[in-house]
């Protein structure tokens, strides 16, 4: 088992920034790649971002792409999410998500965090 925990989430004005990190605890992280999602109400789960297990290659969505940067430090067992130029289309909960396939499916990952809301007002 994998615990993974949210934070950093909150209020912030169009074109702000915010930084999310995701603490994991049980089984060796570095041994996961991650995965930061989100869910805006009466949306489906979508992609964000990917990481993998060495933090050699991460994966953007289209839509974060130059604006947002994952970013993982396996001594600390966290896995980041720099948020800038936010846009009120970002505002969601966001998760992030462990698992042992190089995947952007929300159903090839193992682990979830409860998640943390971020709401960008215009």
């Amino acid at each position: 088992q994998v615990q993974l925990v949210e934070s950093g989430g909150g209020l912030v004005q169009a074109g702000g920034s915010l930084r999310l990190s995701c603490a994991a605890s049980g089984r060796t992280f570095s041994n996961y790649n991650m995965g930061w999602f989100r869910q805006a109400p009466g949306k489906e789960r979508e992609f964000v971002a990917g990481i993998t297990w060495s933090g050699s290659s991460t994966y953007y969505a289209d839509s974060v792409k130059g604006r947002f940067t994952i970013s993982r430090d396996n001594a600390k067992n966290t896995v980041y999410l720099q948020m800038n130029s936010l846009k009120p289309e970002d505002t969601a909960v966001y998760l992030c998500a462990a698992s042992d396939r190089w995947s952007t499916y929300v159903h090839h990952y193992n682990y979830w965090g409860q998640g943390t809301q971020v709401t960008v007002s215009s």
